[in-house]
Formats: C-alpha cells, sequence, structure tokens
C-alpha cells in the first residue's frame, strides 16, 4: 500500500510544504457550549491558512477530533465558515455545534481559493497548478495533511482519535485524506461518493468542477483502488438516491466491492454504505446516522 499512496501523491503533483509548521492564534471566543480559535497556519510555503479549531466546554483531554471538510457549492466567500453556519442544503445546528455537543473536537480549513483565500478565482488556481507541476486537487488535499500534522502536535488532540467528515467536495476530499493518511481513523463521507468511471460513462464529468481532476488518474488508478486503501478503518459513505453528482450505479458498485475488500480484512462491521432518500444534500437522517457512526467509532 506504501507505493500507491506513493504513486497516488506523484499523481497529484509537487507540494511546496512548509519547512516549520507554525500557528499564530488570533483570536479565542467562548460562545454556547465551546471554544473557537481562529488561527493563521503556515502549512506551505505559498501563503498562510486561515483556520478554526473549536473545543467542547468542560470535557478531558486531549480530545477525540474531527475534521471537517468544507463543501464548494460554487460559494467561494463560504469556505470553513460552512462549519460555523451551515449551507442551505446542510441540516442545523452547525456542525460545530453538532460535533461539539458529542464531546469531540471539531477544526477546519479554508481550502486553496475560498473565504480568506479567494484572492485567485478557481479557474486561475487550476491553470496556475497545472503550469508549475501541481493540481488543485492535490494542493488541496496536501494542506490538509499538513493540517494534520499541526493538529496531532496539539497537546488537547489525541492522535489516536482522529475523523474526518464533509459533505459534497469535502466529503470528496474525506475519503482522499482517509485514503492518503492512515492518521485518519474514522471517516464519514455525505454526498461525496462518486465512481469517477460510472460519471465519466454517464456523461456526467460536467457535474464537477475542474479543481477535482487529476491528470493520468484513470491510467493507474480507480475509484475503488483508492477508496480500498481506507480498508480496514471505520468509514460511513451516505447518498442521496437521487444525487446526480454521485450517480447510483457507481455507489452500488462501489458498496459492493467494499463489502469485499472489507470481509476479506474480517471488518465488515467497519464499513457502511447507506443510499437514503434526498438529493445533493445532507438530510436529518444522514446528520442522525453520521452522529451515531462517529460516536461508536471515535
Amino acid at each position: 500500500m506504501g507505493e500507491t499512496r506513493q504513486k497516488l501523491i506523484e499523481l497529484l503533483g509537487e507540494y511546496p510544504k512548509s519547512k516549520s509548521i507554525t500557528a499564530q492564534l488570533i483570536k479565542t471566543e467562548k460562545r454556547k457550549n465551546y471554544i473557537l480559535e481562529s488561527l493563521l497556519l503556515q502549512l506551505n510555503e505559498e501563503e498562510s491558512v486561515p483556520a478554526y479549531f473549536a473545543k467542547p466546554i468542560n470535557q478531558k483531554e486531549p480530545l477525540a477530533t474531527v475534521i471537517f471538510n468544507h463543501s464548494h457549492g460554487g460559494n467561494f466567500d463560504q469556505g470553513k465558515e460552512e462549519l460555523l453556519a451551515s449551507s442551505s442544503y446542510l441540516q442545523s445546528p452547525p456542525f460545530v455545534e453538532a460535533i461539539t455537543d458529542l464531546g469531540f473536537a471539531v477544526a477546519s480549513i479554508d481550502m486553496w481559493g475560498f473565504n480568506e483565500r479567494k484572492g485567485k478565482v478557481e479557474s486561475e488556481l487550476v491553470k496556475e497548478m497545472l503550469l508549475e507541476g501541481r493540481t488543485l486537487w492535490g494542493m488541496r488535499i496536501f494542506d490538509n495533511i499538513s493540517f494534520l500534522d499541526y493538529l496531532v502536535e496539539r497537546p488537547d488532540v489525541d492522535k489516536n482519535r482522529i475523523a474526518t467528515i464533509g459533505m459534497s467536495m469535502g466529503g470528496l476530499m474525506s475519503w482522499w485524506l482517509a485514503a492518503l493518511d492512515e492518521r485518519i481513523k474514522v471517516t464519514v463521507d455525505i454526498a461525496g461518493q462518486v465512481h469517477i468511471e460510472t460519471l465519466k460513462q454517464k456523461r456526467g464529468l460536467d457535474h464537477h468542477g475542474y479543481y477535482y481532476y487529476v491528470p493520468g488518474f484513470l491510467k493507474y488508478f480507480s475509484t475503488l483502488s483508492v477508496q480500498a486503501l481506507i480498508a480496514p478503518r471505520p468509514r460511513l459513505s451516505l447518498v442521496g438516491k437521487d444525487d446526480r453528482l454521485c450517480p447510483i450505479e457507481g455507489a452500488l458498485f462501489l458498496d459492493e466491492e467494499l463489502k469485499r475488500v472489507y470481509g476479506d480484512l474480517h471488518a465488515m462491521e467497519y464499513w457502511s454504505s447507506q443510499i437514503v432518500t434526498g438529493g445533493h444534500q445532507e438530510t436529518k437522517e444522514m446528520r442522525r446516522q453520521w452522529e451515531t457512526f462517529l460516536t461508536k467509532h471515535l
């Protein structure tokens, strides 16, 4: 698996990782049931990365911690603010409240091009990265890996109990991050179970932005081969049956194949794929399921 991950990282392109990951605390706020830190991190050599870290009040530390990956939705103003204020396609309360109420800490960064990092539009970033031997998707993933490097060094974080969750682009980020980094112990993806081969077959590639496409990916990999890297760690995949961005045929195929992967590892209880009523959204049913899954496995 080490060689597989290394090849995948090569396809994602070069990454100007910071020689020294540093953090500047901008502000600390005491909110309803949690403490919120606003941070400025040096994760790469290109630009600083704004981040949030929230932890429940009066919980024994170190804490199990969840990396929240924000969605895309074409809303470049939102970014990590989605952690604090749900988008229209997410449930209430927002993830920061839902996760800290479970007794976990939660952390999130602005991905390249979003919120406090939106100085360049996404199309410009894609072109710039390609010219420099990088990919925008790779740069976003690598920032999250460096973010994980930062989190595991915090004394209030239990480095052996780290999960990741997100919807849409955030869901894609969840399973890619878990596939590439075994420090992620539990994975939840919402409306992110995209079988790229089915998407291609059904001529649905334009349903996803340019940011997601990695040159040469299908020459060396399949969606299944990447997701199989997560096994046998616990993973919950939630998809709406009418979600055009996650073709149901592909989600069903991945479910059947991953059942075999987890079964061969005697870990069937750690794989769960739920196809429920709804479209490209987080439903009340999905909210209940991921809260239960995180509580059980993290």
